[in-house]
This record gives structure tokens, C-alpha cells and sequence, in this order.
């Protein structure tokens, strides 16, 4: 992984998301040096400055968006649009949820996502996934054909957006290959969290089976061909979800996260690394815990244990074999257990494959296409 922070995973990981999520290097680079001093004291300390330097090169990047759009150069507008979002989204990932500045951040970045894909003229539609008596949005990626295809859901992270997920290049890999997706910011996770206070639960499929309903109510999605995807907790999120939603036809995680809630107990005691600062402060508020003996209580929830076993479904497992967040025997225990799966196959990815790192971040491109290309095998495999 790159690492221009010494010591410092949290931000080396945010530096490699940014690139991965079509950040440009150049552009990186200059929110990055200012802040080299101020990331020797740590993953909290010194977050303020790094969201200071990111927005001020959001800023600018905005600002020549909105000089080519006036010069009527809209594709090249569009581009800078989408990566000066996730410039605002990736700065207010960082930081602490009382950190006011953040809001008007991630709004920016919502805002200038639309703008990217208005300039850019892609086929993706804003919707809404009936949820209870409300409802959580997602992004539909489709070709604009209206000819039915397989379909995904694709679901966050602990801390991750639909938009980033995305501008990964997730979307694109799996339309080259027929199959739209459906990326959810589901509860606990974008706006869902930040816009409507829906905070996450560990039945992930109370939320699932909403996304799949939706997608399978779409005269251009083929129903029998819909599978579920995750990444990083949505690798405990996503083989939940197929545990208990029979209707997905396929399961695909990028990062196994078989023991999540037993995780905590061990990150407690600062085994492992976290993906965020102010990491305590960031899940309580995703789970809707106010003090960390009850959200701790409640982490006894979340395992894989006694819901693998009921997958019946093609389940796919990858993971990095240098994984700093979720040890490579999360991905083990998984293939153990997926004994009832149609077929269960597992690739840990390793130095050959230039991406060992939680979910791929130290590359960004083997472990997506290669779920892509599993996914679209064993769609076919579906008849």
C-alpha cells in the first residue's frame, strides 16, 4: 500500500481509497503534504488540518469543473465534478460526527456527484428502497437499453458511501460484463445515516429484501438473476442477507468479516486496524449506541456463526492475504461453514496479484474485477 504516512494506517488508507475511487494523484498530493507533520501524532489527532487541505483542493477542482461546463466542455467538467465529490466525501469520512464542518462536506459531495453524472450523461437513476415506513436511497447503473439483465445489490461498508463505491469502479466493471447494479447506502452507512438517522442492524436482511424487491419489480432486471454483494462489513452484511433472503441467486463478498462483533472485543485491546479515526465514536453512531457497554452487548449479535450453514446460493469469498483490519481466517472460516452452498469458491489474493490490503485498497482493481468476473460466469451458469 502506499504509504505516505509513516505509521499512520488510518490516513494511508484514506490517501489509497481516494486514489482508488478515481482520485488524481497530482491532485492528492498537494492535500496530502501539508499535513505530513500533523500525522506523526496519530489516527484523531490532527484531522481538522487533513479535512482543511483535502477541501481546499476540492475547492479548487470544483472550481475548474465550473470552468469547463461554462466553456461548454461538459465531459471534461463531469470528470473533475466526480472527483472533487469524493474529495469532499473522502475529508468527511475522517472525521468525528460532532465535527460540524462535515455536514456542508458531504453535501457538496452529493451535490457535485449528481453534477458528475448529469455532465457525464450515464445512465444512473436516483431511487428510493422502501424501507418500514420510510425509506433508504440508492444508485441504479444500468446501460439505458431497457433489455433485462442480472443485477446486484450492492452494500457499504462500516464507513464506505454508495458514491464511493462507485466511483471505485465497481458500476463499470459489472455493466461490461451484463449486469447492473444497485449500490444502496443502507442503514448505518451515507445518507441513510447522515440524512434520515436509520442506523445499522444486524440483520441485514431487513433492508436486503427491500433491494431486492425493488430490483426484482424492474421490467429491465431479470428476478431470478439478483445477487447480493459486499464489501468490508458488508462481508458479514451481504452472507447474512443471502442467509435469509432465498430469492438471491448469488452471493459475492470482497473481504470476509466472519467474526465482526468479536472483533470489537479485540480491537479493544488495539489488536488490528481501524478503518476511520475517532473509530468508537464512528460505530456507536452507526449502531445507534450511546455508551460503549451497550453497543458491546449488542456486538454478540453480529457472527456469521449459525447463518453460513444456511446459504444455498453460489457463494464467492475473497480477501487480502495481508489484510491489517480482518485477519485472512475470517475468509476460512466462511468456506468451512458454507457447506449447503451450490457451489462455495474462495481466492485470497496475494503479492502476485499487487493487492493484499483490506478490500483490495492497495490496488482497487483485482479483487473488483474479479468478483465481476465470477459474478457474470455464474449468472450464466444460472441458465
Amino acid at each position: 500500500m502506499f504509504e505516505p504516512f509513516p505509521g499512520n494506517y488510518v490516513w494511508n488508507l484514506q490517501t489509497n481509497l481516494a486514489l482508488v475511487c478515481g482520485g488524481n494523484h497530482g491532485e492528492i498530493d498537494v492535500a496530502i503534504r501539508p499535513i505530513k507533520e500533523a500525522a506523526a501524532n496519530g489516527e484523531d489527532a490532527g484531522t481538522a488540518q487533513l479535512f482543511d487541505s483535502w477541501i481546499a483542493v476540492a475547492d479548487q477542482v470544483c472550481k475548474n469543473a465550473e470552468a469547463d461546463e461554462a466553456a461548454g466542455y461538459r465531459l471534461s467538467a463531469g470528470t473533475k465534478y466526480g472527483r472533487a465529490s469524493g474529495y469532499y466525501l473522502s475529508a468527511e469520512r475522517m472525521q468525528s460526527r460532532d465535527y460540524a464542518p462535515r455536514w456542508e462536506a458531504y453535501d457538496k459531495g452529493l451535490q457535485l456527484f449528481r453534477k458528475y453524472v448529469e455532465c457525464r450523461g450515464l445512465h444512473i437513476d436516483f431511487v428510493e428502497i422502501p424501507y418500514g415506513d420510510t425509506s433508504f436511497p440508492g444508485i441504479f447503473v444500468h446501460d439505458g437499453s431497457g433489455i433485462p439483465r442480472p443485477a446486484l445489490v450492492s452494500c457499504n461498508g462500516l464507513d464506505s458511501m454508495k458514491e464511493q463505491v462507485y466511483m471505485a469502479g465497481h458500476g463499470q466493471s459489472n455493466l461490461e460484463r451484463g449486469i447492473y447494479t444497485l449500490f444502496v447506502d443502507q442503514p448505518g452507512t451515507g445518507e441513510a445515516l447522515r440524512k434520515r438517522g436509520l442506523t445499522a442492524v444486524y440483520n441485514s436482511e431487513a433492508w436486503a429484501t427491500p433491494a431486492y424487491e425493488y430490483l426484482a419489480s424492474r421490467a429491465d432486471v431479470i428476478s431470478s438473476k439478483i445477487g447480493m454483494f459486499g464489501l468490508s462489513l458488508g462481508g458479514y452484511y451481504a452472507p447474512r442477507a443471502a442467509a435469509n433472503e432465498p430469492r438471491f441467486a448469488l452471493c459475492a463478498v470482497m473481504g470476509a468479516n466472519h467474526l465482526w462483533g468479536n472483533l470489537q472485543h479485540r480491537r479493544l485491546q488495539r489488536e488490528g486496524e481501524n478503518p476511520v479515526p475517532h473509530y468508537w465514536d464512528h460505530v456507536m453512531w452507526v449502531w445507534g449506541h450511546d455508551n460503549l457497554d451497550s453497543f458491546m452487548k449488542y456486538c454478540d449479535n453480529i457472527t456469521l456463526d449459525g447463518q453460513i450453514e444456511k446459504i444455498r446460493m453460489p457463494f464467492l469469498i475473497t480477501h487480502g492475504q495481508g489484510d491489517r483490519q480482518v485477519p485472512v481466517s475470517d475468509a476460512y472460516r466462511c468456506k468451512e461453514q458454507a457447506v449447503n452452498a451450490a457451489k462455495c469458491d474462495i481466492r485470497v489474493f496475494t503479492p502476485a496479484d499487487f493487492e493484499i490490503e483490506h478490500c483490495g485498497a492497495d490496488n482497487g482493481t483485482a479483487m473488483r474485477d474479479f468478483i465481476a468476473d465470477w459474478c457474470a460466469q455464474t449468472f450464466a451458469e444460472l441458465g
